[in-house]
């Protein structure tokens, strides 16, 4: 059965490492005759959470700023999966990706609460200069626990200085089977 995949890719690069992990997992999941809706956050102008809970999830766009969030969260209410892409910077997400994930709590309040009970899969896509992960799985881990997402794993992509230094490399290929894999 064919599955609607959100990709929010927090890399500032169009064709750094981290897209090129993107890349991979898209045509993975295309290949298997999924629907794939990327957001490259860097080219998005979206505003941090205010944090005002003023948010209601029944609303097109459910939060009282009025960004390009409003772009995302017709996608995400309607999606099966939800791709984290990023950079590692000081062993998290970038700072593109934070904001808006930090931005989805708006789909926690109000009427609906469209981030948990629903079947959401999830996967998260790194690449990074070393290879100190520690920390953004735990982080990750506890975000796909407590909004009760189907955690289907991560692609890390460590060794990867410059920009095309993942070419090559077996992430891109487990990236494309892990897109490949989602039933």
């Amino acid at each position: 059965m064919s599955k609607k995949i959100v990709i929010l890719n927090g890399s500032p690069q169009k064709n750094g490492n981290t897209s090129a992990l993107v890349h991979a997992f898209k045509t993975g999941a295309e290949s298997a005759g999924h629907t794939v809706t990327e957001f490259f956050l860097d080219d998005m102008h979206i505003h941090g959470c205010k944090g005002c809970f003023g948010g209601n999830s029944s609303q097109s766009c459910p939060c009282v700023q009025k960004d390009d969030m409003c772009k995302i969260y017709p996608a995400v209410k309607d999606c099966d999966g939800i791709v984290l892409a990023s950079p590692l910077y000081y062993w998290n997400m970038s700072g593109q990706i934070r904001t808006a994930i930090d931005r989805l709590f708006a789909l926690e309040e109000g009427g609906e609460n469209l981030l948990r009970g629903h079947s959401r899969f999830c996967a998260l896509l790194m690449a990074a200069e070393g290879h100190g992960f520690d920390d953004v799985l735990r982080y990750y881990n506890h975000l796909t626990e407590h909004l009760q997402w189907n955690n289907l794993g991560a692609v890390l992509a460590g060794g990867n200085m410059d920009i095309g230094d993942i070419q090559g490399k077996e992430e891109l290929q487990k990236a494309f089977a892990l897109g490949q894999s989602i039933k």
